[in-house]
């Protein structure tokens, strides 16, 4: 299966998990969650690369911390787009981001069980 679908799916399926276990977050739907997850996705393939290049000194001083403010930021904004998504700050924005990194993570390796990242 071609690998943009597959992180499409790995993002639906994360968001919608966001919602379920985050009790601020929320879903309208199974179609708000496949757009959430199709933004997301684009999101992190288009956007992304740059601002992890714009803030780079601040992700060496940080250990690379600094990359899960900017998967809350890509959260933030796919909450943004999405109408039917309702993530309520930054901090539900982070802990969805995270959420969203760890279950990718998970999928990824289940996947691609030799490759190392997301």
């Amino acid at each position: 299966m071609n690998r943009l679908v597959l992180k499409i799916i790995a993002n639906t399926l994360a968001l919608c998990a966001a919602a379920l276990i985050l009790p601020a977050a929320g879903l309208n739907g199974m179609w708000a969650g496949l757009l959430a997850g199709i933004v997301l996705t684009l999101l992190h393939v288009l956007i992304r690369p740059l601002l992890l290049l714009i803030t780079l000194p601040f992700n060496l001083i940080s250990l690379g911390l600094f990359t899960l403010v900017i998967n809350a930021w890509m959260v933030m904004l796919t909450d943004k787009i999405v109408p039917g998504l309702t993530i309520p700050g930054f901090w539900s924005a982070l802990a969805a981001a995270l959420l969203v990194t760890l279950i990718n993570l998970l999928l990824n390796r289940r996947t691609h069980p030799g490759r190392i990242g997301i």
